[in-house]
């Protein structure tokens, strides 16, 4: 396929930044900070749109909330807009109140399932503020040790706490549920893998979906037959893209395995996940612990974009075709040829052509951007986990 196709195709893609990307992070023995980091919601929605400024890929932001709460989401909204972006997914937090120590939904406690319940509902009212279409549910729920909790009860407390909620969405609104392989349980995970996650969605209903983060699965999982299947069964709603090398490292996407994420839009295109049309939704998820912020988010959605557009590059007629000749090695090369292009001159034609700068990275650098709000951001409290 000739690079002018792709472009064309090219023009559909949009990739959700979250919120939390912007503020500062760390691993569990130190958060570091970094100069200019948001202190607000506002100012984490004018970082996001610097990204989408300079990339044209980026036109909306996802809310975590409590830490994006603000007194009025519809003024928030009307200021995203006036930046040049939108709000997306409405995150729920189950995780941080010390109520969940023993589980959320997922709790024996029925005052603490209804508290979990209230805070979803709370989401939505947000959700209705803000025009948000996703309500998004991670839920760090599990046990430690073996007998530590009924494992079958937990599951129908969820099931329960889930019909709750899915009952109040709006017709235009989704519940998508998302799963990890462990962390923070360790012994059992009440939403583990795509398995769990597929059978609580499809007993909730078509506005039900789930949510496939590239960095929640065990080492070696076969990534790209998860996103076939789902598909496959019209249940892929959302990407969290990033990328790992042991287990959720949360780094830029592709920087483990770029090929890894070139099977996985391949998937996503032959199965009919990308385009106008589709109902898939892309967002990144990561935290930028060392490197500066609002870099490390542009370099994440230009790394998925480049992989897409080797996806679209492959030769589905000549690969179709190997495969019914079993043609092992036609069939692969087919897919390494594509994978093989260099387009990044082709990417950047694209992005001039759009009135963009060729190099994003190098634009935002040479803005003083990240001069200006390192030396105007001084004083209150920077955001990160848990603000």
């Amino acid at each position: 396929m000739e690079f002018s196709a792709v472009a064309r195709q090219l023009d559909h893609q949009a990739i959700e930044l979250p919120s939390w990307a912007f503020g500062n992070s760390g691993t569990r023995f130190r958060v570091f900070g970094t100069p200019g980091t948001p202190r607000t919601p506002y100012e984490k929605v004018a970082d996001a749109a610097q990204v989408h400024r300079h990339t044209g890929l980026a036109p909306t932001v996802a809310l975590h909330i409590p830490w994006d709460t603000v007194d009025d989401y519809a003024e928030l909204a009307t200021y995203a807009r006036d930046q040049g972006v939108a709000l997306g997914t409405i995150n729920s937090n189950t995780f941080q109140d010390e109520a969940y120590k023993f589980g959320s939904l997922c709790s024996h406690d029925a005052d603490v399932r209804r508290q979990a319940i209230d805070h979803h509902l709370a989401c939505i009212e947000v959700m209705n503020a803000t025009g948000s279409q996703d309500l998004k549910i991670w839920l760090a729920d599990g046990t430690n040790y073996p007998g530590q909790g009924d494992i079958r009860s937990r599951q129908d407390w969820l099931a329960e706490s889930l019909r709750t909620i899915y009952d109040q969405l709006g017709d235009d609104q989704r519940l998508v549920l998302e799963y990890k392989f462990f962390e923070p349980a360790f012994y059992h995970t009440d939403v583990c893998d795509w398995g769990t996650a597929y059978a609580h969605t499809a007993a909730l209903g078509e506005r039900a979906v789930v949510c496939l983060d590239t960095g929640h699965h065990a080492p070696g999982t076969n990534i790209e037959f998860i996103v076939a299947q789902l598909l496959r069964l019209g249940k892929l709603g959302s990407f969290d893209f990033n990328s790992r090398f042991y287990a959720d490292d949360d780094l830029i996407v592709g920087a483990a395995d770029p090929f890894q994420l070139f099977r996985i839009m391949h998937e996503v295109i032959n199965g009919g996940g990308y385009g106008p049309e589709s109902p898939v939704a892309f967002m990144l998820d990561q935290c930028h612990n060392i490197e500066d912020k609002i870099p490390g988010q542009i370099r994440s959605v230009l790394n998925v974009q480049e992989a897409t557009a080797k996806a679209l590059l492959v030769d589905r007629t000549a690969l179709a075709a190997a495969q019914r000749s079993n043609d092992v090695l036609a069939a692969n090369a087919v897919l390494m040829d594509a994978y093989d292009t260099d387009v990044r001159a082709d990417l950047a034609g694209w992005r001039e052509a759009k009135g963009l700068p060729a190099d994003p990275m190098r634009a935002y650098l040479e803005s003083g951007h990240q001069q200006r709000i390192a030396t105007e951001r001084v004083g209150g409290r920077a955001a990160g986990w848990g603000a």
